[in-house]
């Protein structure tokens, strides 16, 4: 269980949203005592982060992505583009996360701004992906999931603020926001994130 406080508050790009959120000048790592384990995931969910900022942001602009459509969002940390997705209008949306800790704090989030997620969802059309190429390991594996669900059909968009690991050869740029971040979590008051889809 996490030992720092949450607080429920307004996403700073999508203030139509609140998320239970680490109240205070925490850091990642803060919450793990300095530590990565890679058996226990660090609580990626209790921030939100410019990538699922950038891609709620987008949907709610833009609502024509995701209306009607069965969206699943992937490695869904606080649920803030799972939730912009069912605002904006869409038929069923999902939730996966590798943390269970995660999808649990996108169901709590998504009760506290009155939607509702499911649990799995098959066939998605529309698959979203924010902030996920984080790391040399990860950023290949997401890849070949996301190219999987492209290649069965589903439109693929990702939030990314420029982390490094990211296939930029696959992928078409729609939009860039200037995204506020907490300078403990990023060392920057905001980051410039685009949203881009996947070709």
């Amino acid at each position: 269980m996490l030992d720092a406080p949450l607080a429920l508050q307004p996403v700073p790009l999508a203030p139509e949203i609140s998320l239970h959120l680490v109240v205070g000048p925490l850091g990642l790592f803060d919450l793990t005592g300095g530590e990565f384990h890679s058996d226990t995931p660090p609580p990626f969910w209790a921030f939100v982060w410019a990538g699922g900022q950038a891609l709620a942001r987008y949907l709610l602009d833009h609502p024509e992505e995701a209306a009607g459509r069965r969206v699943l969002d992937l490695a869904t940390g606080s649920g803030v583009a799972a939730i912009a997705a069912a605002r904006a209008g869409a038929a069923e949306v999902a939730a996966a996360d590798i943390d269970p800790a995660a999808v649990a704090a996108a169901h709590r989030n998504a009760a506290a701004n009155d939607v509702v997620l499911r649990q799995h969802l098959d066939e998605p059309g529309l698959v979203l992906a924010g902030d996920v190429y984080y790391s040399p390991t990860v950023a290949p594996q997401i890849t070949a999931q996301l190219r999987a669900f492209r290649r069965n059909g589903a439109s693929v968009l990702v939030g990314d603020p420029g982390r490094g690991y990211f296939p930029e050869r696959l992928f078409d740029l729609i939009t860039e926001y200037v995204v506020p971040v907490p300078e403990s979590l990023e060392e920057t008051g905001e980051l410039r994130t685009g949203v881009w889809r996947m070709r």
